[in-house]
């Protein structure tokens, strides 16, 4: 959305258009919507603008819920945007500190903001994007004098009465649809300062969970956050807001429930052992913070091969922190043969997982040509430098 298409949205005449036009799922959806617009004799850029929040809208429910429909958008904005269950549990953090007044540096469209001033926390809202921050401060408005929004530099901001700072660094070339990632040096604000301020202020900095484990500076807590099977992001918290003796933390979220697993340290991997009855895939956040070892340790189980995150055993253990599968048998890698043995077993549906080789479930599913009424899952991985596949069950 540039600033024209921005300035014909928000007038009393184009926020009522947009709640008119309603969602639009589809392209047919679209091309219907701009036909109908057009021949009302409405301006390109409310059309263009109307049309565009109307399909962001859509898209939004997954993150925001029912509040996408009383918000704004820019594409680069949405998916950059924390969603709105795991901002809750951010500013649910910054409650239990007894911080008041926080500093949110580079707000985006205010996802995080929103979770913050939903528990009464007073929010100073800045992003260097003059766009960004207008639908920043429209989104936050019904918050009133509670929330502040300005366009502006993160480095810029006045911090002296402010209890703590929330930032989450451009990691993206600048722009309000297509953008690229780049380099850390090239962040916005800038790491450095980023790392700084939190030696000053207490805060949270929301990193992709990819982040280069060797630049996270010492003495902060670094919480890796997955939702929903996806590990979406990381997370470093300083000062009132690192907690006590946990410097790795995996938090694992599905649905409104949550389990967390914490570490002063990064945990020594278990011991490898032979294949058993079960193998255990641990969340991604997991894997990220290191603590594939505990998990281990509390499901009896040992590394199927080093330096692969695959876990066995024989006891019929599972856990909010592993994906646990029963295993049926061990079939041929060959793809003709592991094919014909398949169909020998009916299956026409095929869940297929791959650790340490070189795969492509979708393109191998395909040259599998599946038929039949079962279902399973086949793990395919490395053990003792030769490739195995395992048929297996999930375990619920």
């Amino acid at each position: 959305m540039e600033i024209a298409e921005l300035t014909a949205l928000l007038t009393p005449e184009g926020l009522t258009l947009l709640d008119d036009v309603g969602g639009l799922a589809t392209t047919d959806d679209v091309a219907r919507a701009v036909s109908r617009l057009r021949s009302a004799g409405h301006s390109p850029d409310l059309v263009a603008a109307v049309v565009g929040q109307a399909r962001l809208r859509v898209r939004a429910g997954a993150k925001f819920g029912p509040f996408a429909d009383r918000m704004l958008f820019t594409r680069a904005g949405l998916e950059q945007a924390t969603r709105l269950s795991i901002a809750a549990r951010h500013a649910g953090r910054f409650r239990a500190a007894g911080l008041r007044t926080v500093a949110d540096l580079g707000c985006g469209i205010g996802g995080d903001a929103l979770g913050l001033a939903g528990l009464g926390i007073r929010v100073r809202a800045v992003d260097a994007d003059e766009v960004t921050a207008a639908i920043a401060a429209y989104n936050l408005a019904p918050f009133g004098d509670a929330v502040t929004v300005a366009h502006g530099r993160a480095q810029d901001t006045d911090l002296d009465d402010v209890d703590a700072v929330w930032l989450d660094p451009a990691r993206r070339t600048a722009g309000h649809g297509e953008t690229r990632r780049v380099a850390a040096e090239q962040w916005s604000p800038p790491l450095d300062w980023v790392f700084s301020l939190l030696e000053r202020l207490p805060g949270g900095v929301k990193l992709g969970p990819a982040f280069d484990r060797a630049a996270i500076p010492e003495g902060v807590e670094a919480q890796w956050i997955s939702a929903d099977g996806s590990t979406i992001e990381l997370v470093l918290w300083s000062g009132s807001l690192a907690r006590d003796g946990v410097g790795r933390a995996a938090l694992v979220v599905r649905g409104d429930e949550a389990w967390e697993l914490t570490a002063p340290a990064d945990a020594p991997d278990a011991e490898p052992r032979e294949l058993g009855a079960f193998v255990h895939e641990p969340d991604g956040a997991v894997i990220r913070a290191r603590l594939i070892g505990e998990v281990a340790r509390s499901l009896e189980a040992g590394m199927l091969a080093p330096g692969i995150a695959y876990l066995t055993s024989d006891a019929a253990l599972t856990s909010p922190f592993v994906s646990s599968f029963r295993i049926r048998e061990e079939l041929p890698t060959d793809t003709k043969k592991l094919s014909r043995a398949l169909r020998e077993r009916d299956i026409g549906t095929l869940e297929i997982k791959k650790r340490g080789v070189d795969v492509d479930p979708a393109a191998l599913r395909t040259r599998l040509s599946l038929r039949g009424d079962e279902s399973a899952t086949l793990l395919i991985t490395r053990v003792a430098g030769r490739r195995i596949a395992l048929l297996a069950d999930r375990v619920a």
